[in-house]
């Protein structure tokens, strides 16, 4: 497992409510920067506006965790400003790595802890979609070159991009070696680059039936390598906008996407016990536009709430497995993944950090031989949730692939309802299991029959603020008749203390039925389970809703799911 530096915070990301001048005008938002640098007597400075809206507002690298607490609180204290937030470091989700060939790629093919890939390959292997791989860079490799479309750089200081300038439209790894320890803050650690986002893209993409190297999942998907790791992490700033861009959403200063990408892989994570608002506009954009969004849920053994881009909502979150089917050691866990992957272990988990004993059991993908800048290609093995993720990811373009009109809501629905059970352990939550790739590739292309009793589902989330009232519609549409005796309605609901929730069922004639009551002693988390309702005097056909009513004060959350089984 592995510690996350603490690295200091040397910008601010400043949202200003949509009435301010500033909301819309960077010499407004200059002013404000210069008025709050009197104020402080901190030396602000604004850097630019991003996509999402929000102002860049740099402290300078001297800035002390007073100077950026005062600096926020001057923010906040401002009625103009809507949010203000640390521009926060995001760093490579994966596991020190070793060596070995397509054989050994048990990840895909075998039956324990194997995700069943090859059988989909009849029927779908990515034509048509591109998948962007937002992470270190690309460092060329013939076993991907043939797959790789234009991306773009997005790290803004020249620093940390190692290239000699800031953004600029070529994604190439510079490499993100640490010279010594606690270069990149306290607890960090000196390091080779990693090559890391040249890893992922060989999951999901690496060239096939070439006689060589390895194959990737989405074989006739296209790489979109966009690149905002390097030097000590990336920024939140950095990642929303290439979560945007990526998307072919418009991010100021940049030229538009030639390639939008339906599907983006964020093998990448920061410790925050909540989702930065700057990461959540970028992602709802992205989905809005019909991007699938993949995430690593993270390497620190623990709840995947704590770490983000993870906790963030309209993303598909993957906990990690072993060859043997078990959660990785070091995988994160927790209510919030959706499903887990094949992630590997090229050690176990009682054998030294940073040794390598377990070859063979790690993800075998495309990587670079360089220590520090870029030299011959190779491949190694690697472990981490870095290595889940662009397992879905792939999954998610083959889907996309064979079936153009899905949104990501149903890719996730798909992906989540075919997963199987872990054949081996998973403490703490893994979601609804190993994802099956030929399984949900079946089901989404009409080739397998259909389930006893058919499911409706919705997926996309719908948040529950403090006091409020919401609802999530299905419709039910096909059947004859009345709806059965014993409806089952699944529910999955993120939510601090759920006591304070109430939670009823409402059939298409307004009829409601009590699910779920407040209860001010159930301070436990979620609400994820299966309600069996008579409702056997309603027609079937029509909209339903699940209405959640939030009673208390101090708890949120949001409905992550829901379905009808007739």
């Amino acid at each position: 497992m592995r510690a996350l530096p603490s690295a200091p915070v040397e910008k601010v990301i400043v949202t200003y409510k949509s009435q301010a001048a500033e909301a819309g005008s960077n010499t407004a938002a200059k002013g404000d920067t210069a008025e709050k640098a009197a104020k402080t007597g901190e030396k602000l400075s604004f850097e630019r506006r991003l996509a999402g809206g929000g102002a860049l507002v740099d402290l300078g690298d001297s800035a002390t965790k007073q100077d950026l607490t005062e600096v926020m609180d001057a923010f906040r204290a401002d009625p103009s400003v809507a949010s203000v937030e640390p521009d926060i470091r995001a760093y490579a989700m994966a596991v020190t790595p070793n060596d070995t060939d397509y054989a050994k790629q048990w990840d895909l093919f075998e039956p324990t802890g194997g995700m069943n890939v090859p059988a989909a390959w009849d029927k779908t292997t990515g034509s048509g979609v591109t998948v962007a791989v937002i992470d270190t860079g690309y460092a060329a490799h013939t076993d991907l070159a043939a797959n790789v479309v234009s991306g773009y750089d997005f790290i803004s200081t020249s620093a940390d991009a190692r290239d000699g300038n800031g953004r600029d439209a070529d994604p190439k790894d510079e490499g993100d070696w640490n010279a010594t320890d606690n270069e990149c803050g306290l607890g960090s650690k000196a390091s080779n680059s990693s090559w890391h986002g040249t890893h992922v893209a060989g999951t999901i993409g690496a060239v096939t039936n070439n006689t060589k190297g390895i194959a990737g999942i989405a074989y006739n998907a296209k790489i979109q390598p966009v690149r905002v790791l390097g030097k000590c992490g990336g920024s939140s700033s950095d990642i929303a906008d290439a979560i945007t861009w990526a998307s072919g959403g418009t991010v100021p200063g940049v030229p538009a996407n030639p390639n939008p990408s339906k599907v983006v892989n964020l093998s990448l994570g920061g410790a925050s016990s909540t989702c930065p608002s700057v990461y959540q506009t970028a992602i709802n954009g992205a989905v809005s536009r019909g991007t699938t969004v993949v995430v690593a849920a993270g390497n620190s053994n623990a709840n995947a709430s704590g770490f983000t881009p993870a906790n963030c909502a309209n993303v598909i979150n993957v906990a990690s497995t072993s060859r043997e089917g078990n959660r990785s050691y070091y995988s994160n866990f927790g209510t919030i993944v959706d499903v887990a992957a094949p992630g590997g272990e090229t050690r176990r988990s009682t054998d030294t950090p940073g040794t390598v004993t377990t070859p063979e059991n790690g993800i075998y993908s495309t990587l670079n031989a360089g220590t520090t800048t870029p030299s011959a290609e190779n491949f190694k093995p690697y472990q981490g949730t870095s290595m889940a993720a662009p397992h879905i990811a792939g999954l998610a373009a083959l889907l996309k692939s064979a079936k153009s009109t899905l949104t990501p809501a149903e890719i996730e629905t798909a992906i989540k309802t075919n997963a199987r059970p872990l054949p081996g352990t998973c403490t703490g939550g893994c979601g609804t299991g190993i994802a099956d790739t030929a399984k949900t590739v079946d089901a989404v292309t009409g080739t397998t029959n259909p389930p006893t009793g058919t499911v409706f589902t919705n997926a996309t989330d719908v948040t529950i603020a403090d006091n409020a009232t919401v609802s999530s519609s299905i419709a039910v549409t096909g059947r004859t008749g009345n709806a059965p005796a014993a409806l089952k309605v699944g529910v999955d609901i993120k939510h601090t203390w759920r006591g304070d929730l109430v939670i009823d069922l409402v059939a298409p004639d307004g009829t409601v039925r009590n699910l779920k009551a407040s209860s001010s002693s159930d301070s436990a988390d979620n609400v994820v389970t299966t309600y069996t309702v008579d409702a056997s005097s309603e027609v079937a056909n029509g909209t339903w809703k699940l209405q959640v009513r939030d009673v208390a004060s101090g708890d949120t959350g949001y409905i992550n799911t829901w379905s009808l089984t007739f």
